[in-house]
């Protein structure tokens, strides 16, 4: 008996994990492609790259992060963590 109600309380928990994943797939590859470039690049990458302009496709995605505030959100939830460690790493950050 206690098997199956525990089925029964983990099966929504689930769904509603994978539903909130599935909420913003921009999001998901964004975040992807820049947890992969601070991932891959060196120090000196990151550092040569501080001040350059952006591309046009980061714009298109900064100004979609910008106009909304949920989207940000899960954004920045996704990417704070290794961004920092990366930076920490680097001597970016104190």
């Amino acid at each position: 008996m206690n098997k199956r109600i525990w089925r029964f309380a983990i099966l929504p928990a689930v769904f509603v994990a994978g539903v909130s994943f599935a909420q913003f797939p921009v999001v998901d590859m964004v975040a992807d492609k820049v947890i992969q470039k601070y991932q891959t690049a060196s120090c000196e990458q990151l550092w040569m790259q501080k001040g350059q302009p952006k591309s046009a496709e980061a714009q298109r995605a900064i100004s979609l992060l910008r106009s909304d505030p949920a989207m940000r959100t899960e954004f920045l939830n996704r990417v704070a963590a290794p961004i920092a460690n990366k930076m920490f790493e680097c001597g970016m950050i104190p």
